[in-house]
């Protein structure tokens, strides 16, 4: 019987230890998502997220975004239904006490309970734009961030038809507008990511250099307008086909020009990036 006794104070020790070390599953507290309002195509549309304090604000975001920002990965390397891309949402959440840290953990875990997301990992070759220091050297000078604040934390777009712009936040900005391409303090991931809503190929930072940048490129309003079109596609906007003819014919050369005069470089090359097929998602989330 004492044997008895022990085993089963033995067992019973092993589950309690079991229960104390076992990892608490990263969650918001509250999170409500709704189906994004219609915004006229005239009218400023801001998207983004927003983190103040405890409260997160992520409006007009397709759930291909949400995705991307939950694994940080880019909107080429998730693959699945054409419509992850076309219906948004906004979530409005609340953070746990210390849960910053885990925004994207939780975020993660609110796409499987809430949109019923699975997937799986796997790699693929693509055919990208390597950004590169040119021959001459690099011709712009860091500029360094501004200095950190108690704001909050915010990575947000706004856009309309005379053009785009996206905050990452301490004074970290590009825009596209009156015809030029303007960036502020940007990384060269960063700049890499914003040229590659202008172009066909994914574009990925091969510099190796850790600063921070200005960066102002002009255009003609021709290619200003092809600048527009091919980010509105980037973004998953459907366009009619006589906005898709302004395309033929089109060229980045310009583009390329103005990046040589700053002393970097894109060129043709392959790389294996890592993927997310997505196997399955709700259209629909379940109730708040």
């Amino acid at each position: 019987m004492r044997a008895i006794r022990s085993v089963i104070l033995s067992v019973a020790a092993s589950a309690m230890l079991l229960a104390q070390t076992a990892p608490v599953r990263p969650e918001f507290e509250v999170a409500s998502i709704k189906p994004s309002a219609t915004v006229p195509l005239a009218e400023k549309v801001h998207v983004g997220v927003q983190i103040d304090g405890a409260q997160v604000h992520c409006t007009y975001l397709s759930l291909k975004d949400y995705i991307r920002i939950a694994y940080q990965v880019k909107e080429y390397q998730i693959t699945g239904p054409e419509w992850l891309a076309s219906q948004r949402f906004d979530i409005h959440a609340k953070l746990p006490e210390g849960g910053r840290g885990q925004f994207r953990d939780m975020l993660q875990n609110l796409l499987t309970d809430r949109f019923a997301v699975k997937m799986h990992r796997d790699s693929k070759e693509f055919p990208v734009f390597g950004v590169v220091v040119g021959k001459g050297g690099l011709k712009m000078k860091e500029s360094p961030l501004d200095p950190e604040t108690q704001a909050g934390f915010s990575v947000a777009a706004e856009g309309s038809a005379r053009g785009t712009t996206v905050n990452f936040g301490r004074g970290a900005y590009f825009s596209l507008a009156d015809n030029k391409f303007e960036a502020r303090k940007l990384t060269m991931a960063q700049l890499a990511d914003s040229l590659g809503r202008f172009v066909e190929r994914p574009v990925v930072d091969m510099t190796e250099l850790k600063g921070t940048y200005d960066l102002t490129l002009e255009f003609t309003p021709e290619e200003y307008r092809v600048l527009l079109i091919r980010t509105a596609l980037s973004a998953g906007v459907n366009l009619p086909p006589e906005v898709m003819r302004l395309l033929e014919g089109a060229s980045d050369e310009s583009l390329f020009k103005g990046l040589q005069a700053m002393g970097l470089k894109l060129e043709s090359r392959k790389a294996p990036l890592e993927v997310l097929v997505i196997d399955s998602a709700s259209k629909t989330p379940t109730e708040n």
